[in-house]
């Protein structure tokens, strides 16, 4: 179904035109952008897309090498008819809007998406940042929460492509232009760390998150091989934690993940990495510790949280450790390995530590 025109139509494309920024080359600061959108997401496409008066462009795009197609086909022009919403779908095929679009009959089989629009400091829509996948699927309130905070981003450097282009016009002095300039760029550099540190920090617990763990552990698996040393990973679940929740509420059990986040923190080196691995479900991750040193590691957190004075009542944990190396030979098998002996550690009692050597049948 093609999509109506905004009522605002002309008003919109002269804020496009004004960006200058249709069929420019690729720039790394959006392609960055990008990139952590689909990651952030998991989908194997990410677009920044700009909706002009017949087509669809595309400024930026992972995992596509179209650069557009008619405005007619395009998802992003259903999407820019509400600025204030991000435009979901999670399955083309059942949304009659695009179950006969060529796209979706077609490569690339679109058949989730997920775009935040693009809207001006004035309130004009001039595109989205989308994620696509070939597979339906759903999009988390945290995955929702970033990609709208990535297409904020976009927008910022639309805005200092603006001001850039407007100082080089109306500074005569060099020396001010480039020194302004320099301003904007280490501003928007530092919005953009925050930005990527945010995206990878756990709301709750102010820890790292699944998505921070993961690109840890590739870097730290990485380092082992090039360097030959020692990389251990550590599982940690809260006991009976459903219990605690439903007798003493939710909100209570937040404050517990708390606790158990801060006790990791203080039982680990700085060098280490700590994270919520999901739920009430922890990681800890131990670049340059043996199985030996690592299974005390576990030991002393097991007994300082065993010995910490939580509200209501006692909180234990159960952990699981893996060691890097043998079978273990990437991010996946020292995950698996880590997370089976978890789970011995559960059937063992709870409140204990058990490794992944002594794990295994």
């Amino acid at each position: 179904m093609k999509a109506e025109l905004p009522a605002n139509e002309p008003e919109r494309l002269a804020a496009l035109m004004r960006y200058d920024i249709l069929d420019s080359g690729a720039e790394q600061a959006y392609d960055d952008l990008t990139r952590l959108a689909a990651y952030i997401a998991g989908t194997p496409i990410a677009l920044i897309s700009l909706i002009d008066r017949d087509r669809q462009w595309f400024k930026s795009k992972v995992g596509l090498e179209a650069t557009e197609t008619p405005r007619d086909a395009a998802f992003c022009a259903h999407a820019i008819l509400r600025p204030g919403d991000t435009l979901v779908v999670p399955d083309a095929t059942r949304d009659r809007r695009f179950a006969d679009n060529p796209l979706v009959t077609g490569a690339p089989a679109i058949r989730f998406y997920a775009g935040a629009p693009l809207v001006t400091p004035e309130g004009q829509a001039l595109g989205t940042l989308c994620v696509i996948d070939s597979q339906p699927r759903q999009l988390s309130e945290e995955g929702l929460a970033a990609l709208e905070a990535l297409s904020r981003q976009v927008v910022a450097q639309f805005e200092l492509r603006r001001t850039a282009r407007e100082l080089h016009e109306q500074l005569a002095n060099r020396e001010v232009y480039l020194a302004q300039l320099e301003d904007y760029q280490k501003q928007l550099s530092e919005e953009n760390r925050e930005l990527q540190r945010a995206s990878l920090t756990d709301a709750l617990t102010r820890i790292g998150n699944r998505a921070a763990l993961d690109m840890r552990l590739d870097e730290e698996i990485a380092r082992a091989q090039r360097h030959g040393t020692a990389l251990s990973l550590l599982l940690a679940d809260a006991d009976h934690f459903k219990h605690y929740n439903d007798t003493w509420g939710h909100p209570a059990g937040d404050v517990v993940l708390q606790m158990l986040a801060q006790v990791l923190r203080r039982r680990t080196r700085a060098s280490d990495f700590v994270a919520r691995y999901g739920g009430e479900e922890f990681a800890v991750l131990l670049p340059t510790t043996d199985r030996d040193s690592a299974r005390r590691v576990a030991e002393q957190i097991r007994a300082a949280v065993e010995a910490t004075g939580f509200p209501e009542r006692k909180v234990t944990i159960s952990a699981g450790v893996a060691t890097f190396g043998g079978s273990i030979r990437d991010r996946e098998s020292l995950l698996r390995a880590a997370d089976e002996a978890l789970y011995a550690a559960k059937r063992g009692g709870r409140n204990r530590v058990m490794h992944a050597a002594d794990a295994a049948p």
